[in-house]
């Protein structure tokens, strides 16, 4: 198979890493580069000292999309700062290509249905990369819910915060995408993979209500705290559910808890772990992934986009999918800008 990467930052090397993992040399890998200025980094975003990126994993680079595109990739795996992602995705689509974006699809709706219309009237493989639909332990929360394992859902609480200059050790913090809003940063776009499962398993949400702002001390252009309330419908019933994120925390955390009126489930992201109580307060399961290596999820999210590919799967974050969540965010968004409640049945985000 031959792909195109577009972008050879951290998570693009990560791909192209589990990529030559699952396909070896039978894969054909070209990138498209521009500035060609990221070095090698490791799993653990740590630099490969003399060790040159292009040859590590024999890459044909390109410096012009179409030159790359005319070449005929089987998929482009769109990596590169947010904003510049659908311009890509829209030359991947006319070009026929399976299309793999990084979250967020966007940092605005504009361009983002004319691609998901063009993708579909094509019949193209478009997968939108939120690698915690693979977690084990989110998996089993799905699972738990379905079998209305602690009742009516009643509430639901989700945190995650993480000190933005620790991301990633290589860089500048103050130049990476995440710090800078003509790049499409900011905590609730870079942090969206915790909207993405909400609307997994709670649906989208009919109203939007955030505060937050850029309130700590670093030196970035976005926001990097924010508090959301999200009215999400459940068997008919509105519930509440809040997300809290922030690019300040130490240590970091990553968590959340699903409240039923006969128990209630906590889940910690970092150390992969899920309990499960009764309507008793009782423990009623636990479970503890303590051998799960975070890039398992990046290499099952390749494997299924894989499977996308040859027919055998269908994805499980659709472009459309993609646009869902991304409303999310800029609805929250919105509402710190106005002080407002966004009311997203009623088009709240243009």
């Amino acid at each position: 198979m031959k792909f195109l990467v577009v972008g050879l930052g951290g998570i693009g090397q990560r791909h192209v890493r589990n990529i030559r993992a699952l396909l070896g040399s039978s894969a054909e890998i070209m990138a498209y580069r521009v500035r060609r200025e990221s070095p090698t980094l490791t799993d653990n975003l740590a630099v490969e000292a003399g060790v040159d990126l292009e040859e590590r994993y024999a890459l044909r680079v390109f410096d012009q999309l179409d030159g790359a595109l005319a070449e005929r990739p089987d998929a482009v795996l769109i990596c590169n700062p947010t904003s510049l992602h659908v311009p890509v995705a829209l030359e991947a689509a006319r070009a026929g290509t399976g299309i793999f974006v990084e979250k967020p699809l966007s940092h605005r709706l504009d361009g983002t249905e004319e691609l998901i219309t063009l993708a579909e009237s094509k019949g193209l493989v478009g997968l939108v990369g939120y690698q915690l639909r693979f977690h084990p332990c989110l998996q089993r929360l799905q699972a738990l819910l379905d079998a209305n394992a602690i009742g009516r859902v009643v509430g639901v609480r989700i945190e995650i915060g993480e000190y933005l200059p620790g991301w990633h050790p290589y860089e500048d913090y103050r130049q990476m995408y995440a710090s800078r809003a003509g790049l499409g940063g900011g905590v609730v776009l870079s942090q969206i993979h915790e909207l993405d499962y909400v609307y997994w398993l709670f649906g989208m949400p009919r109203r939007v209500f955030a505060v937050g702002g850029h309130l700590s001390r670093l030196e970035i252009d976005v926001e990097d705290t924010a508090s959301l309330l999200l009215e999400c419908v459940v068997d008919g019933r509105p519930i509440p559910v809040h997300v809290h994120q922030d690019f300040v925390q130490r240590p970091p955390t990553r968590a959340c808890e699903v409240i039923g009126d006969a128990g209630k489930i906590e889940v910690d992201l970092r150390a992969n772990s899920i309990t499960a109580y009764d309507e008793g307060g009782h423990v009623s399961e636990a479970a503890v992934f303590a051998s799960f290596e975070r890039n398992q999820l990046f290499i099952d999210e390749m494997s299924h986009f894989l499977g996308c590919l040859a027919g055998r799967e269908t994805p499980v974050v659709t472009l459309r999918d993609g646009r869902r969540s991304l409303e999310i965010a800029l609805a929250a968004k919105r509402s710190m800008d106005t002080g407002h409640v966004v009311d997203l049945e009623a088009g709240g985000v243009r």
